[in-house]
């Protein structure tokens, strides 16, 4: 998929280091610490299951690459939750922080979801702290709904949906 300026790409083992080397990086964990990737083979089990969703659910994370460079510079996406609706995700490379990217390729991956299951909510859980997502979050047009468990870890954070949803 192609947006204005970005290329987005299913995730398979080809991007393995590429994505270690922005997983690996503690900046691109400054909210979440604890899930920084300590070795390649965490980012290349990673890249496994979101390609293997792709495959289940016929959505999961891109790789993100400039369309100018062909720089990878993150991964993101919409996936399915356990709870069927579609959970927004994206961690950028920080030499790519502040130019819009995760907005373009937030909408890329909204879009993608409503094209593909129209009938349930894309929503981004994100933690309290982290000012940034939350701005983008609202500047794409999410509504925040309060704060909630996540169903993909249990952890409390805030939740942004692009329509109404019965959370807690």
């Amino acid at each position: 998929m192609l947006t204005e300026r970005l290329e987005l790409r299913p995730l398979g083992p080809d991007d393995v280091d590429d994505v270690y080397a922005i997983m690996s990086d503690p900046d691109v964990w400054r909210h979440r610490p604890e899930l920084v990737h300590t070795d390649p083979a965490t980012s290349a089990d990673w890249v496994a299951r979101a390609a293997a969703r792709w495959e289940s659910d016929g959505l999961s994370y891109w790789g993100v690459r400039t369309r100018d460079s062909g720089r990878f510079i993150g991964v993101g996406g919409a996936q399915r939750q356990s709870t069927g609706n579609w959970n927004l995700h994206y961690r950028l490379a920080p030499s790519a922080w502040g130019r819009g990217y995760a907005s373009e390729l937030s909408l890329a991956a909204i879009e993608a979801a409503r094209q593909l299951d129209d009938t349930v909510a894309v929503i981004a859980w994100i933690d309290p702290n982290n000012a940034a997502s939350i701005r983008l979050a609202e500047r794409i047009g999410l509504t925040r709904c309060g704060q909630f468990a996540d169903p993909s870890d249990g952890r409390r954070r805030l939740a942004f949906t692009d329509r109404p949803v019965q959370l807690g």
